[in-house]
């Protein structure tokens, strides 16, 4: 059984779900409905081409608690009717925390794809949810080797297996696939010209108006900004009266090879997702991080990533000056994350 609500998690269960089948087990996937739109949800069952969930729990919005405690009754619920070998867990949403704990109370294996990443700061919800996971978890499938070293300081190294990484694997599945940045800028109805690609969705930078302000104003004197505007963020603004710069075009929620493609011809990526830090490192894109943390240290430590945080100053510094590495070693792997993933699950609990 497969858990997954948020739209980085879809894009994970694309070539693990694909692997399954293509090694002959049998798939359940529960969709939480933690992202319940059309262009944060459906889209990315479609153009990644995965089957339609077996469940969708319609969790929908909501306080941490409410959305964790829905999703747990319902996940539970479905773990007691479809009766799994084994719960698969992605990432560090609050449905990541729901189906771990769903699965360790009800006493079936969990495993977690993406185990062992930290950013070190208690006060991100998805800290505390990769953390719960990790240590409910009986397999922990670790993207990189900084991921395999924390789970050993944590003291649940023996249950951790070194896959790579399987945002590498759905990057690959859709290169040939993708269109032109060109042709998803004339459907948006933008010229071609130079931009930036910049995504905000983060509660520490949504929430707070005075980071909000700050990284618009950072943005201010610069490049056209293409600004795929999550439906949290688009309320923040909405309720804070937020007026954006000339220079940042808001557009609705693009889908994945859409992102992938504008990524990859971009000045820069501009952004708090972590997700999309390790997708320009992969594209060879320099990427500004509106954090001043981030759990994919690699990107840093090789020049390609910034860490700005919500300061204007160096938010316009480092888009004026974007970092470009000089190596690009595949720290992540080669791409074939999703069938090791599938057979260390098969040889570890007979799946």
């Amino acid at each position: 059984m497969s858990i997954v609500g948020a739209r980085p998690q879809f894009i994970k269960l694309a070539p693990f779900s694909a692997e399954v089948r293509r090694q002959g087990h049998r798939e359940t996937i529960v969709h939480t409905g933690q992202h319940y739109d059309e262009g944060m949800s459906a889209r990315f069952f479609e153009e990644l081409q995965i089957s339609e969930p077996d469940v969708n729990l319609g969790v929908g919005s909501g306080s941490h608690g409410s959305m964790t405690a829905r999703a747990l009754e319902g996940i539970e619920r479905e773990v007691v009717r479809w009766k799994p070998d084994i719960v698969v867990v992605f990432g560090d949403t609050n449905s990541t925390l729901a189906g771990a704990l769903a699965a360790v109370k009800l006493h079936v294996p969990c495993a977690h794809v993406e185990a062992g990443l930290r950013s070190f700061v208690r006060e991100m919800p998805e800290e505390i949810n990769r953390i719960v996971a990790d240590h409910c978890a009986d397999l922990l499938l670790a993207p990189n080797d900084v991921a395999m070293a924390n789970l050993s300081r944590e003291g649940i190294g023996d249950r951790a297996v070194l896959v790579g990484d399987i945002m590498v694997d759905a990057l690959y599945s859709v290169r040939e696939r993708m269109p032109d940045a060109s042709a998803v800028l004339t459907r948006l109805g933008i010229e071609p010209t130079p931009y930036l690609l910049l995504t905000v969705h983060r509660a520490s930078n949504t929430d707070d108006p005075v980071r909000l302000a700050a990284i618009f104003d950072g943005l201010r004197d610069g490049p056209l900004a293409i600004f795929p505007v999550h439906p949290r963020t688009r309320k923040a603004m909405e309720a804070q009266g937020l007026t954006l710069p000339a220079n940042v075009r808001t557009v609705d929620p693009l889908g994945y090879m859409e992102v992938v493609a504008l990524q990859s011809s971009a000045l820069a990526v501009v952004t708090d997702s972590g997700g999309l830090q390790k997708e320009a490192y992969l594209l060879e894109t320099p990427c500004v991080t509106l954090r001043e943390e981030t759990e994919w240290v690699e990107t840093v430590e090789l020049g390609w990533n910034v860490l700005v945080g919500a300061d204007k100053t160096a938010i316009a510094a480092a888009i004026a000056n974007p970092p470009r590495g000089r190596t690009h070693p595949a720290v992540y792997g080669d791409g074939t994350a999703a069938k090791s993933m599938v057979r260390t699950i098969a040889e570890r609990f007979g799946a």
